[in-house]
């Protein structure tokens, strides 16, 4: 089995238990039993960190970080090949470029990718999605 992809919206949602972070918290059990990390592409790494900084400070930051780095959480560089099919999905799809970073890992790994955001209704034919 695929190793889950989670955008922003999925990781924001269990860190700040919005709805849907109970399915979140069955990724990271799950993930912890199988020795199979959940994925999430750099930028959208870099969306859920400024967006905690913004939230609740740098220094609550610095812990969440840590919190969420021990884990079963791996986060996926952005090399030449994921930013090119990210950027093929920018190019013909109305989603914000961190999105299609998400939607392109999942592509990529045939893997589900975990979201609550209405913007990945457009890929919802290609990739697997798993609403929150």
């Amino acid at each position: 089995m695929a190793s889950p992809v989670l955008d922003s919206f999925a990781l924001l949602a269990f860190l700040f238990k919005e709805k849907g972070h109970q399915k979140i918290v069955d990724v990271f059990d799950q993930a912890a039993e199988s020795d199979a990390a959940a994925l999430i592409a750099s930028p959208n790494w870099a969306e859920v960190r400024y967006i905690v900084q913004r939230k609740v400070g740098m220094g609550r930051w610095t812990e969440v970080r840590s919190a969420i780095l021990a884990l079963p959480i791996r986060v996926v560089a952005a090399d030449q090949v994921l930013a090119e099919a990210a950027g093929a999905l920018k190019a013909v799809k109305k989603m914000s470029l961190a999105d299609c970073f998400a939607a392109a890992l999942a592509q990529q790994r045939e893997a589900a990718v975990y979201t609550g955001d209405p913007e990945f209704k457009a890929v919802a034919k290609e990739i697997k999605v798993v609403w929150l």
